[in-house]
């Protein structure tokens, strides 16, 4: 559902001044007092006018769709006034549409604590907490907020949604009845009662509800894909397709339309053009798991073996914990003659799932085949144990699991239970998303010398840092990106850089030149020469200085190791295994341990001249993580926080070595952070990893 921001309005404080009469020996100091009354007057709506500028800003950019830039304007407000709540609920609606939910139920938070009787707050808390699957929690936020505006059948619209996500759908309909009463031209609440009636059974008023949206809006496909589907569980294929194809009339892009035509293709045995409309699927969402493993088997029922076993392998890239692709795979390795590996992929769907009967039992045809006969009669005796297990429970949903008669060929729909995580979570436009630590600081060249105020952008200062700077005669700037230098810009370097005499800071200035210009060997040097001249030679600052000579060679040399490592990954490996087979697979990649060492003594040698530089335990964070040392690089990406609590980018990190510990609570609030302080792409690693909180 869409955010209605429309009805929002801005606090705006008034503040008094009480006038002393005052005798007229005292007229001097009644003046001082009135100039300061004026002036103070005067900032003050200076600072409301800049508050109304952000405010107007954050909420065109909301209304525009630019969330992130929203959340840079609301971040200046929030440190202009505290106590508006309505900053933080605006900024809850941004990081909400970014998919960061836990900052923006924490937004939320703040805005009710703000304002008690904050309806809106409540509303919005109580949409995100369902999307946590919090449906308790969420249910009584919207209860608040109904017993605040009892006429806002908004509030009703979204509690149907929450009791239906909550499978209570018989409230679902009541809620979405009295909705529509007030609000009958409204086609999303026809289409979910519609959906909850569904799920209790009643198809002849689930298709009535989806008539009733069509009607309302005819160029809407989503009303189209939804009674398609209603047609198709009810085998009217034709029907069916016929709904996709005017979806997909509407809207090309819908590749919802195009997956679930497919599988009425399927049925229908038209296997050429349900191939078509998964491999359009996959133009769009090229991660889309759910996809990839029905083509597979299609390409399987084909006899293109090779292009079934390519998805099934991308598959489980994706979900490594899938167990019907394991179970898949084997099959089609076992058409390849590849039975060592088919025999490894039954395994892991056994350790998956350790009833599997049928996994069991294809296992046991596999070794007979290789001649394993022992192994194969336990195989057999265990699943044929497994299947009297399960008849004797009666267990309905594991039936299919035990049942040796079940055809493991068939697609699996959206409705599937395998289907969700795949289709929802794990694919779309963040799956194939580079997802790399923010890189390391060091000083670079700007070019130009810069005079900017950073005071709202909460930028980092330090004396030393700002001494240095001003001590060199080009521009220079601490930062983890490189900036594009003019030939003149780069002449002037080279005029300062090689004159005489020569100092540290021109060796670090000859450094940065051929660094610039990717000779790093040069640079190496350069940087080392004018360590060993600072040291024997300086004092006072200028000794000082050297921490960053080294920071900048401590760098460049783990550069300098990606460099390389960038080279050799590029380099495709032929590699044999045991069974005397030549094929890619996931888990068959040769991984290298790279030696960073030297460049992490540079980096505690910067720590240790100034041990209040956060860029220092930064980059050693950076370091120790690509050593696979986590907990020292954790530790140092928290030190970097305690010395520059706006850092964002160690935020970031942390985050995500965080998650690669598998402590997603903490990482994903790192990352919440991140994003709040700026780094966008944390965004889109928060919809990969972060936005399933039932996992």
């Amino acid at each position: 559902m869409c955010f209605d921001i429309q009805g929002a309005k801005i606090r705006k404080k008034s503040s008094t001044a009480e006038i002393i009469l005052i005798h007229m020996h005292k007229v001097l100091k009644f003046l001082a007092v009135l100039m300061l009354l004026v002036t103070a007057a005067l900032q003050d709506l200076h600072a409301q006018y800049d508050k109304d500028m952000f405010m107007m800003r954050g909420r065109q950019a909301l209304s525009d769709g630019k969330y992130a830039l929203a959340i840079e304007n609301f971040n200046v407000l929030s440190q202009l006034d505290t106590a508006d709540y309505w900053t933080f609920f605006f900024r809850g609606i941004a990081k909400y549409n970014l998919g960061d939910l836990r900052g923006a139920k924490t937004d939320f938070d703040r805005s009710v604590r703000l304002n008690p009787v904050f309806t809106n707050g409540y509303h919005y808390r109580g949409i995100t907490e369902s999307r946590f699957g919090n449906y308790d929690e969420a249910l009584n936020d919207l209860q608040k907020a109904i017993d605040l505006r009892p006429g806002y059948e908004g509030l009703y619209f979204s509690r149907g949604v929450t009791y239906f996500l909550a499978q209570q759908f018989d409230k679902a309909i009541k809620d979405f009845d009295r909705y529509i009463r007030r609000e009958p031209k409204d086609p999303s609440a026809y289409l979910n009662r519609g959906a909850s009636y569904l799920f209790l059974g009643d198809t002849l008023k689930a298709v009535n509800d989806y008539n009733k949206a069509i009607k309302l809006d005819r160029f809407d496909p989503e009303g189209y894909v939804r009674r398609g589907r209603l047609y198709a569980s009810q085998g009217e294929h034709d029907l069916a397709i016929e709904d996709m194809n005017k979806a997909i009339e509407l809207d090309t892009t819908n590749t919802f339309a195009y997956f679930n035509r497919a599988l009425m293709y399927y049925e229908q045995e038209k296997y050429q053009q349900a191939m078509a409309d998964l491999n359009r699927v996959l133009v769009d969402e090229p991660g889309n798991a759910l996809t990839l493993y029905n083509r597979g088997l299609i390409s399987a029922q084909l006899g293109a073996y090779e292009d079934a076993l390519s998805d099934m392998d991308r598959v489980l890239n994706i979900n490594p914990e899938n167990v019907l692709a394991y179970f898949n795979r084997a099959s089609i390795l076992i058409e390849l003659g590849m039975y060592e590996d088919a025999v490894e992929d039954y395994d892991k769907a056994i350790e998956l799932y350790p009833d599997f009967a049928k996994a069991y039992m294809n296992r046991s045809y596999v070794n007979n085949l290789m001649g394993r006969y022992k192994a194969s009669k336990s195989d057999y005796d265990t699943a044929q144990k497994k299947v009297a297990e399960y008849r004797a429970k009666n267990v309905s949903d594991a039936g299919s699991f035990a049942d040796t008669t079940k055809k493991y060929s068939s697609l699996l729909s959206l409705d599937a239970e395998f289907a969700k995580k795949d289709f929802n979570d794990e694919l779309l436009q963040h799956r194939d998303i580079d997802i790399r630590l923010r890189s390391f600081y060091k000083f670079v060249l700007t070019g130009e010398k810069d005079n900017t105020s950073y005071a709202l952008n909460r930028r980092y200062e330090n004396p030393l840092v700002a001494r240095f700077e001003n001590s060199v005669p080009v521009g220079l700037d601490v930062m983890n990106d490189e900036v594009a230098l003019t030939a003149a810009q780069l002449a002037q370097v080279e005029a300062a850089g090689w004159s005489e005499p020569v100092t540290p800071e021109k060796l670090f200035l000859r450094a940065l030149h051929d660094s610039n210009g990717k000779q790093f060997n040069s640079a190496m040097n350069y940087y080392t020469h004018a360590i060993e001249k600072a040291e024997d030679e300086a004092a006072g600052y200028d000794a000082l200085y050297s921490a960053f000579y080294h920071m900048n060679r401590g760098v460049l040399r783990a550069e300098m190791i990606e460099f390389i490592s960038s080279i050799e990954n590029n380099v495709q490996v032929l590699a044999m295994d045991d069974s005397g087979n030549t094929r890619a697979r996931v888990r068959d990649q040769v991984v290298r341990q790279y030696d960073y060492t030297d460049a992490i003594e540079d980096m505690k040698r910067v720590a240790e001249l100034v041990p209040n530089l956060p860029y220092a335990y930064f980059n050693l964070g950076n370091l120790y993580c690509l050593s696979s040392e986590h907990i020292n690089s954790i530790e140092n990406y928290t030190k970097a926080i305690s010395l520059y609590p706006y850092m964002g980018d160690a935020y970031f990190n942390r985050g995500l070595v965080l998650i690669y510990l598998k402590d997603k609570e903490k990482g994903c609030i790192d990352l919440s952070r991140a994003g709040e302080l700026g780094v966008q792409d944390a965004y889109g690693v928060i919809k990969k990893y972060c936005e399933d909180e039932n996992e």
